[in-house]
C-alpha cells in the first residue's frame, strides 16, 4: 500500500473523523437497528434493512480512514527545499495562455479541496508543478486539453 503524506493538520482532521465515527455514529447505527428490530418482522421491515445498509457503509468508511491513518506519515515542514514547489507549498501560477493569475497549495489527496484552493500532488496540474522553480514552465495535459503554466511564486507557511 501506498504511503500517504499528510500535514500535522490534515493528520489531525482524519484522526478526528475517525474518532467521531467510531465513538458517536457507530453507536447511533447500533441503536438505530436495535429501535428497527423492536418493530417486529425483519423480513418484511424496510427500516431494519436501511439501518443494516447504513451501518455497513459507515464501517467501510471506518476501515477505509484506519487503513489511511496507518499509511499515513506527517512532513516535517522544516526539511523542505523551499525553493522548489513540494507538497504543502502555495504556488501562484500564470496560465500562459489565457493570462489568468491562480494560487494553489499542493497537497495530499485526502487534503485536496478545490473551494479552499488546495490541489493534490496527485492531478494532473499537481504533478506538472512538483519540483518547479520561480520563473519555470510546466506543460500539463488536462481534460481541457494542454496547459502551459509559469512559476511566479512559492511560499510555505509554517
Amino acid at each position: 500500500m501506498e504511503t500517504i503524506y499528510l500535514s500535522q493538520e490534515g493528520m489531525d482532521r482524519l484522526q478526528a473523523e475517525l474518532k467521531h465515527m467510531k465513538t458517536v455514529e457507530r453507536p447511533a447505527a447500533a441503536k438505530a437497528i436495535a429501535e428497527a428490530r423492536e418493530k417486529g418482522d425483519l423480513s418484511e421491515n424496510a427500516e431494519y434493512d436501511a439501518a443494516k445498509e447504513a451501518q455497513g457503509l459507515l464501517e467501510a468508511k471506518i476501515a477505509e480512514l484506519d487503513s489511511q491513518l496507518g499509511r499515513a506519515r506527517v512532513i516535517d515542514l522544516s526539511q523542505i527545499d523551499q525553493s522548489k514547489a513540494m507538497m504543502f507549498a502555495k504556488v501562484r501560477i500564470k496560465n500562459l495562455r489565457r493570462g489568468a493569475e491562480m494560487e494553489y497549495q499542493l497537497v495530499s489527496e485526502s487534503e485536496a479541496d478545490l473551494k479552499a484552493k488546495k490541489i493534490s500532488v496527485e492531478s494532473p496540474i499537481g504533478k506538472g508543478l512538483l519540483g518547479k522553480k520561480v520563473g519555470d514552465k510546466a506543460e500539463v495535459q488536462t481534460p481541457a486539453g494542454t496547459q502551459e503554466f509559469e512559476i511566479l511564486g512559492i511560499t510555505y507557511d509554517f
